[in-house]
């Protein structure tokens, strides 16, 4: 089975068990858990809007899970994809993706996945299969 990228949405829903997608991506992670990678961005969002909804505790301990590589695999966003990122940003201007969606596109492509774990639409948008 080919890696698969996880989200911050997912993430998100992991950290938090009242969110309607805990469930799901619990299972989603569960069942994937060998082939799960993220991104050095993805970690930062994560931990971001972990803090400001959950708490400094939560966001630490969470942090610190995804920095040594307990939950996924953490792969760092290269200079080429910040640039290949830029570049889908500026062509995709219809579309709501974030800078940090487009440095996941550009990771995504560089490395062959074809799969995410993501909550959002807007992984699907760009082609990308997404579990759950």
């Amino acid at each position: 089975m080919n890696r698969i990228l996880v989200d911050t949405g997912a993430w998100y829903a992991l950290a938090d068990r009242r969110d309607p997608d805990h469930g799901p991506v619990l299972e989603a992670f569960q069942d994937h858990r060998e082939y799960l990678l993220t991104s050095n961005y993805i970690l930062d969002e994560t931990v971001t809007l972990t803090r400001f909804r959950l708490g400094w505790n939560v966001a630490h301990r969470f942090g610190e899970e995804l920095r040594a590589g307990a939950l996924a695999a953490v792969q760092r966003i290269s200079p080429r994809d910040e640039e290949a990122a830029w570049a889908i940003f500026s062509k995709y201007a219809d579309q709501s993706f974030s800078f940090t969606d487009c440095t996941s596109f550009a990771l995504c492509e560089r490395l062959k996945i074809r799969s995410c774990l993501a909550i959002d639409n807007d992984f699907r948008a760009y082609g990308l299969h997404c579990v759950p």
